[in-house]
C-alpha cells in the first residue's frame, strides 16, 4: 500500500469508529442532561485531526494556514491570527494597540478602555495586565448590551478604546458606538468569543458603504477576538482567534504570540527579510540573528495544527451551526412568552441579527420566586443553567481593589447578578428536550 492509501484506509476506519461509538442515543426526559453547550461534530472532525496526527507536525502547519485563510474570508477581514483560546486572542488584541508599531497612536499606561462588568473577566484582564484603566458602563435589559448613552458620558481625555463583548451573541449597537469611536479617534474592540456569525447592519453611509452595511460581527472594529471553547459556536477544543484588517495590527499580534520575535517567517521558513544576519536590532551586535530578536514583551500563545485541523471542518458546519441556534432561540421565545410576568425575555438589537449562543432571562422580581429557587429545581431535573459569567466584575473578590471608573451605580449589572440566568441553544439540543424543559418550568411556577 502508498502513504496515500494507508491514509485513506486509516479514514475509513475513523468513520467506522465514529459511527459505533457516537450512535445517538434517544433523549430520555428526566434521564438525559439537557445541557446549556457542548461539542457537535462527526467522522469529518476525527478524520482532520487524525489526518494531522499523522503529519506529525504538532506545531503550526497547513492546517493552521488553511483555517485561517478559511476563517478570515468567512468574517470579512483580511487576517485571522490562530492562537490557544479566546482568552489568549483578547491579551494578544489589547497588547497589540500598545505596540510600538503604532507610533504615537499606541496606548500607554494610564489610558483608558472603556467596558462593562457584567460580562466574562477576559475582556477586562487584558486592560488590566497592559496597565491600562478599565472604564465601566451599565448593561441595557433585555439586549444585555452597554447602554450607549453611558459610553458618551465614559468618555475622558484619557479614553482611547472601547472594548467590549457582543453578550452571547447578540451585537451591541455598532452604529452609535462606531460614531462615538470615529467622533473621539478611539479604537473598538470587538470580543465575539460568544458571537461568530451573528450579523449587524449598519444605516450610515458615513460608516460603511452601501455593499458593506450587512456584515459580520468581527469585521466592524479595529480588531476582534473569537473563542473556539467546546461551549462556543465551532470549537477546536481549546482555541481562539484575532481579527483585524490592519496590516500592522496584525504584525503586532504575530510578533508578541511568538514569544515577542521581530522575525516574521512562517513555519518551516528563513530569511524571508532577507537579512537574517545582516541587520542591526537595539543594542545587539550587527547581524545577530534575526529569529531570536525580539521587539515586543510577548508569549507563547500558538495553537497546534491538530486543532486547525478540527477547525477547518468544523467552519464547514457554522452557517448550520448558527440556523440551528437561531431556531432554538425562537422556540424557547414561543415557549416562554406565557411566563412573561415572570421573566423579563432577551431582544436583539435593533439591526442585529444574533447566532444566539444562549436564551437569556431575567426573573422579575414579583415572579414570586428566586433565580436560585428556579436554577435549583432545574438542576434536580438535569437542566443546565447558567448565570451571565461574573454578574458585576467589581464585586468578584479579585477586583476588589481594581483601580477604575465606573458611570453611575450599575444597577442593571446589579439586577442581573441577583435575577439573570441562561438556557442553551446550542445545536445539540432540540424540540424534545426545550419541551421537557418547558414542562419542567410549568410544574415549578403551578406551585408558585
Amino acid at each position: 500500500m502508498t502513504e496515500a492509501e494507508l491514509r485513506q484506509r486509516i479514514a475509513e476506519l475513523v468513520a467506522e469508529f465514529h459511527q459505533l461509538r457516537n450512535a445517538k442515543n434517544a433523549f430520555v426526559a428526566g434521564k438525559t442532561p439537557v445541557r446549556y453547550a457542548g461539542r457537535v461534530f462527526d467522522e469529518k472532525e476525527i478524520q482532520s485531526a487524525v489526518e494531522a496526527s499523522l503529519d506529525f507536525w504538532l506545531t503550526e502547519g497547513r492546517f493552521t494556514e488553511e483555517f485561517q485563510v478559511e476563517l478570515a474570508a468567512k468574517v470579512g477581514v483580511e487576517y485571522a491570527i490562530l492562537t490557544n483560546s479566546g482568552s489568549s486572542a483578547n491579551l494578544l488584541a489589547i497588547t497589540a494597540l500598545t505596540s510600538h508599531l503604532l507610533g504615537d497612536r499606541r496606548l500607554k499606561p494610564g489610558d483608558e478602555v472603556i467596558t462593562v462588568a457584567a460580562g466574562f473577566p477576559t475582556t477586562v484582564n487584558p486592560i488590566i495586565l497592559n496597565g491600562l484603566v478599565p472604564v465601566f458602563v451599565d448593561v441595557d435589559i433585555p439586549t444585555y448590551n452597554a447602554i450607549v448613552g453611558q459610553i458618551k458620558e465614559a468618555v475622558s481625555p484619557k479614553t482611547r478604546a472601547i472594548f467590549i463583548a457582543h453578550t452571547l451573541g447578540n451585537p451591541f449597537n455598532l452604529g452609535d458606538i462606531l460614531k462615538i469611536v470615529k467622533n473621539n479617534d478611539l479604537f473598538l474592540v470587538e470580543d465575539c468569543c460568544d458571537a461568530l456569525g451573528s450579523t449587524y447592519t449598519l444605516n450610515d453611509a458615513s460608516l460603511k458603504p452601501e455593499s458593506q452595511r450587512t456584515c459580520f460581527l468581527g469585521s466592524f472594529g479595529h480588531i476582534a477576538t473569537c473563542s473556539f471553547y467546546p461551549a462556543h459556536h465551532i470549537t477546536l477544543g481549546e482555541g481562539g482567534a484575532v481579527l483585524t484588517s490592519d496590516e500592522i495590527l496584525a504584525r503586532a499580534v504575530r510578533s508578541i504570540k511568538d514569544w515577542g520575535r521581530d522575525c516574521y517567517c512562517g513555519p518551516g521558513e528563513n530569511n524571508t527579510c532577507g537579512r537574517r544576519f545582516s541587520g542591526k536590532y537595539g543594542n545587539l551586535p550587527e547581524g545577530y540573528d534575526h529569529k531570536y530578536v525580539y521587539s515586543h514583551i510577548g508569549y507563547n500563545l500558538k495553537a497546534t495544527d491538530i486543532q486547525a485541523a478540527i477547525g477547518v471542518e468544523q467552519l464547514k458546519k457554522l452557517d448550520c451551526f448558527c440556523a440551528t441556534r437561531r431556531a432554538n432561540f425562537k422556540q424557547w421565545t414561543t415557549a416562554f412568552r406565557k411566563y412573561e410576568d415572570r421573566f423579563i425575555l432577551p431582544q436583539a438589537i435593533e439591526g442585529g441579527d444574533p447566532a444566539w449562543f444562549a436564551f437569556p432571562v431575567t426573573v422579575r422580581q414579583t415572579a414570586g420566586f428566586t433565580r436560585t429557587e428556579l436554577a435549583n429545581h432545574l438542576s434536580e431535573h438535569l437542566v443546565e443553567t447558567r448565570n451571565l459569567f461574573s454578574g458585576n466584575l467589581l464585586r468578584q473578590p479579585a477586583y476588589l481593589n481594581m483601580a477604575h471608573r465606573k458611570i453611575g451605580d450599575l444597577v442593571n449589572t446589579d439586577r442581573i447578578m441577583n435575577d439573570t440566568f441562561f438556557l442553551g441553544t446550542y445545536p445539540g439540543i432540540g424540540n424534545e428536550q426545550i419541551e421537557y424543559v418547558v414542562k419542567i418550568m410549568d410544574n415549578f411556577i403551578k406551585i408558585r
